[in-house]
């Protein structure tokens, strides 16, 4: 454990302005506190929070986030309290201790609840300041590398798995690598024992059997730069057990196969030596195929700038080299804390990390704890690819994107408008995944507004809160003027008129707080019709009544809903605007339309059925049709061309049965109604190709 004395001139070391009076308060406080705790290992539980400051002066930062760090157990687990801790120690570093004291006092109703809401809390605490990461991945690391003291193995599993699920990305995302691989390492030494045993003991054996070779090539690799007059510091290594195991499992391949298990680093003085020194490797070994990346001219996220290659060295074996010069070495190495401005007088929470940006307005959008983890571990730990704007804008997205991820990249209010998409020049389908180097092109529209449908492939959290939370306003509004509607035509069913404050009597009844309430009640069938006429005009509902089918006296409209939203048109008998309907109401389900000749009707479902209409005007739907075709040349091109000259768009075509001379396809079309679709099928029974044509 560090003394405090030692303490006071690591800092001083670097930052001869430090205060050296508000370390040593703090150090002398925090001893005091913790008094006679111990921790797992046997030690005074006082050594922990020295050796998270220790762990951060080796990252230079600032006397307050050390500071921070001795105190950032106080709180939770000693008798100090927030205003004791603003009171000697000031505002600012009060705000830091109390962003990073741990949550686990929260009371919650599920794992996943307490997860999500430490979750919001510490990122609404990081987004204030950054410091309160840093100091709370030194704690996470200090933790890691006592885990083995804990003797409840199912208590080491859980820690080791939440430092691999959330704290390694999280410093890999402010390009913390060093403190990542140390993260990794440790957790894999918990999570897959056997596994990280015997990558160790290859590594040993391989070490052993080529002496120092990692030593051999690093020198040569220095000499052939130096000998061309180029001064560069070359450094090798292995590579972390995690980062072979990892590579193994991703190529399905085993630890003989794997031919890159040792990385150099070429540190050079300025940004125009690193390409030199890449053309003086190339040029003298061969380079790997899709190895180079060049994260100079397109950062990293985190801020991370070099340039990746492998080559295949004179041992016939790859090798994986990242050059770099100083200022990105030593970004590389101290990631954001690089970036750290006591020594310009700015201060320190005015970093501004663009991720937790995205993060924070995800936390704004996201309804449940699943969903705001779903979120957030999106935002964190995918691979990321680059796409640029018209105007040469480069923006970082997941692997896996679309047009309408980069959209909400952009703008959350270009993603709600996105219309269509061209990427290189060219229209494409929204549901494209973009690759690395496209440019894309947003065609918006105030007339337009997110789909259900994009839930379905979009993969940034900010795209999916955003669609999320459209889809859920609309749901709000349109179940509410569904419920309205049902409504109205309850109250007609009543033997007499209602007095103007008979709802608010209901409302009372119900213990509903306000008509909206009621109307989204009414639409999820929250509250059955009979009870709500007995809350209305008490008598009226008639006591046990079959729920199908309701003496309805008129039919509800649907007319300006959108389907999938309050209703959706159910899959099996597809209806159009024409086709007399019937709604399926069951308890917090959106409403199901059918036609009423449909069989599922027939089934004895358990649901209150609607008389529904489609309302003056409705047009558009998706009718199924079995077309059986003539095996003969050219017989699906005649059938299109007739879908086609009627103004009929293919959506699916399926092709569901051979036999001998004759194929069954099963279409869906988008016709305006139902009228539209008689002239489809009486236009194709009309062609020789088509032998029958029947609506499913």
């Amino acid at each position: 454990m560090l003394r405090q004395y030692e303490l006071v001139e690591k800092v001083r070391a670097y930052d001869p302005d430090a205060d050296e009076g508000l370390i040593n308060r703090a150090y002398v406080f925090s001893m005091k506190a913790h008094g006679s705790q111990v921790r797992a290992s046997g030690d005074p539980y006082f050594s922990h929070p020295i050796e998270v400051a220790g762990i951060l002066t080796d990252l230079k930062l600032d006397d307050q986030t050390i500071v921070t760090a001795i105190l950032h157990d106080t709180i939770e687990d000693t008798l100090a309290t927030p205003e004791e801790i603003e009171k000697l120690f000031g505002k600012d570093i009060a705000r830091l201790v109390d962003g990073v004291t741990k949550l686990s006092k929260i009371e919650a109703q599920s794992e996943n609840e307490r997860a999500a809401e430490n979750l919001r809390k510490f990122l609404l605490a990081l987004s204030d300041d950054i410091r309160v990461l840093l100091v709370k991945l030194a704690d996470r690391l200090h933790n890691m590398r006592t885990l083995h003291h804990i003797s409840d193995e199912d208590k080491r599993r859980r820690i080791a798995r939440e430092t691999m699920d959330i704290y390694a990305p999280l410093a890999e995302r402010i390009g913390m690598y060093e403190i990542m691989n140390e993260m990794q390492t440790l957790a894999f030494k918990e999570l897959e024992p056997d596994a990280y045993a015997s990558i160790t003991r290859r590594l040993k054996l391989l070490h052993d059997q080529g002496g120092d070779i990692v030593s051999r090539i690093g020198l040569g690799l220095q000499l052939h730069l130096t000998d061309n007059g180029l001064e560069a510091e070359v450094m090798g290594r292995e590579k972390h057990p995690y980062s072979i195991w990892k590579k193994m499992a991703e190529r399905h391949i085993s630890f003989e196969q794997l031919s890159d298990v040792m990385a150099f680093r070429v540190i050079v003085n300025e940004e125009a030596e690193v390409y030199r020194a890449l053309g003086l490797i190339h040029r003298r070994w061969p380079m790997v195929p899709g190895r180079f990346k060049d994260f100079i001219s397109t950062p990293k996220r985190n801020g991370y700038r070099a340039i990746h290659t492998s080559v295949i060295h004179d041992a016939k074996m790859r090798i994986e080299i990242q050059i770099r010069d100083r200022a990105m070495h030593e970004q590389a190495e101290r990631g954001l804390a690089a970036h750290w401005a006591y020594k310009e007088g700015k201060p320190a929470a005015d970093l501004h990390v663009p991720w937790i940006d995205d993060l924070v307005e995800i936390l704004d959008h996201a309804e449940s704890p699943e969903e705001l983890l779903e979120h957030t571990r999106m935002a964190m730990y995918q691979d990321r690819i680059f796409a640029f704007t018209p105007k040469g804008e480069l923006i970082q997205l997941p692997k896996g994107a679309t047009p309408v991820d980069f959209a909400y990249a952009v703008h959350t209010d270009l993603g709600d408008k996105t219309g269509g998409a061209k990427v290189n020049g060219r229209v494409v389908p929204l549901r494209t995944i973009l690759e690395n180097g496209d440019q894309v092109e947003i065609l918006a529209s105030e007339a337009q507004h997110p789909q259900p449908s994009w839930l379905r492939f979009v993969a940034t959290g900010k795209a999916r809160a955003g669609v999320r939370r459209f889809v859920r306003h609309k749901e709000r509004e349109e179940t509410v003027e569904l419920g309205r509607k049902i409504y109205n035509e309850i109250v007609e069913r009543l033997p007499a008129m209602l007095d103007k404050d008979a709802q608010k009597r209901a409302l009372k009844k119900l213990k509903l707080d306000d008509e909206e309430s009621l109307m989204a009640a009414i639409a999820r069938k929250r509250i059955s019709d009979e009870a709500l006429m007995e809350a209305l005009m008490p008598g009226s509902g008639g006591g046990d009544v079959a729920p199908k089918p309701l003496n309805q006296r008129t039919a509800i409209s649907i007319k300006g809903l959108t389907p999938g939203v309050a209703y959706h048109l159910a899959a099996c008998c597809h209806p159009i605007p024409g086709d007399r309907i019937v709604g399926l109401r069951r308890e917090d389900e959106e409403i199901e339309v059918h036609v009423i000749g449909c069989d599922t009707l027939a089934s004895g479902i358990d649901a209150d059925w609607l008389d529904l209409a489609w309302g003056e005007g409705s047009d558009g739907g998706a009718a199924r049709i079995a077309v059986i075709l003539r095996d003969i040349p050219g017989a699906l091109g005649i059938m299109s061309g007739i879908l086609g000259a009627k103004h009929a768009n293919i959506v699916n075509l399926q092709l569901v049965h051979r036999d001998g001379s004759f194929h069954t396809f099963n279409i869906d079309v988008e016709v305006h109604d139902l009228a539209h679709l008689h002239a489809i099928v009486a236009a194709l029974r009309d062609a020789d190709p088509v032998s029958s044509v029947e609506r499913i």
